[in-house]
């Protein structure tokens, strides 16, 4: 006969789920009493505390009743849960303070005015900024998705691990982690070298440091999407006789048209917000430019930052345009999530279910 440790031995009894309510409730309540004699009461501290009096709590009651194991579940799961609420924490932060600032100047204004002439007395709008925004993330798409779609391509179906393959992956490695200010200083190098013009500003240079940012995260998310489709269906539709270019556009591109949907448009939402290679490539236009290809432009970063930093005298209409741009380019961002899943809704392959 083995003997049996006191942690061996499971308790009969269950913890009911309004029992466990009731303890988060009270862990709630003492831990805003408790912050709120000693101070510092707010929502992060009434989580922690609170987390940590419910953890206490939920295990010796879970001990009590059910046993050793069931405790240290309940316990492991208040932890995971409670890291949860934290990370969530800042999140709801910023969507709660852009919506609740921005909704200032929410207004047609807004969206049908530019800065040309603006004086003191003057609002103005961010008519030229979101002009700029979607010219110049446009035009930065339509040069990186190929590209990264290509070479995402070449890396899972034609590089077998070769030196090509394999340089290209690191170089692509390294890409992804160059600081956004090194695209913009490359892109002014490129087009002083193409023209030989040191002061030329233009919305196609913005496009250019965009896309280079682009690139190496649509390389590597459509490379992880191509590399899930399954071998088999590659093996099925070579023995039929397909060429190996008809099977990637027939089949192994439709398969994975969901993640390549998505892997783009967080790459779309990475640049949108993008501020230091625009600045220094693209100006800060107050006037409506439709030409990327002369004239400096605006983007609503650009706007943003400079109604943040330079309010001039009417400093609070200033401040409350940079925070309305803030939440609009949120909503673009949203609106390329929400198109990307209809993309993967209504395109991805049909699975018969």
């Amino acid at each position: 006969m083995t003997a049996t440790t006191h942690d061996d031995v499971q308790a009969d009894g269950r913890l009911e789920q309004p029992v466990r309510w009731a303890i988060l409730a009270g862990s709630a309540i003492a831990a805003i009493a408790l912050l709120a004699v000693v101070g510092g009461l707010n929502p992060l501290s009434v989580i922690l505390v609170g987390a940590v009096i419910y953890c206490i709590a939920i295990y010796v009651a879970s001990r009590a009743v059910e046993g050793a194991r069931h405790a240290t579940d309940r316990l492991v799961t208040g932890v995971v849960t409670t890291t949860f609420l934290l990370a969530m924490v800042p999140l709801v932060s910023v969507i709660w303070t852009i919506v609740s600032k921005g909704l200032d100047r929410l207004d047609p204004e807004f969206f049908t005015y530019s800065m040309r002439g603006v004086g003191s007395g003057d609002v103005g709008g961010a008519y030229h900024a979101i002009i700029g925004t979607v010219i110049t993330t446009g035009i930065a798409t339509l040069i990186s998705v190929p590209i990264g779609l290509f070479a995402a391509i070449y890396l899972t179906e034609y590089g077998n691990k070769g030196v090509l393959a394999r340089g290209l992956t690191f170089f692509v490695d390294v890409m992804t982690g160059i600081p956004s200010i090194v695209a913009g200083l490359f892109a002014i190098g490129f087009f002083t070298m193409m023209l030989g013009d040191e002061a030329y500003q233009a919305g196609i240079v913005g496009a250019v440091a965009l896309a280079v940012l682009m690139i190496p995260t649509v390389v590597r998310s459509s490379e992880e999407m191509l590399r899930l489709v399954p071998n088999e269906l590659r093996e099925a539709s070579y023995a039929l006789g397909v060429s190996k270019w008809l099977t990637i556009a027939k089949v192994v591109l439709p398969t994975a048209i969901a993640g390549l949907a998505t892997g783009i448009t967080l790459a779309i939402a990475r640049v949108m917000g993008e501020t230091a290679p625009l600045l220094i490539t693209m100006g800060a236009s107050r006037a409506v430019n439709f030409n990327p290809l002369e004239g400096s432009m605006s983007a609503l970063p650009l706007f943003a930052y400079s109604s943040y930093a330079n309010p001039g005298t009417n400093k609070e209409d200033s401040i409350a345009a940079a925070w309305t741009a803030a939440l609009v380019l949120m909503a673009l961002v949203m609106i390329l999530n929400i198109a990307a899943r209809l993309i993967s809704k209504f395109f991805a392959p049909k699975t018969g279910r």
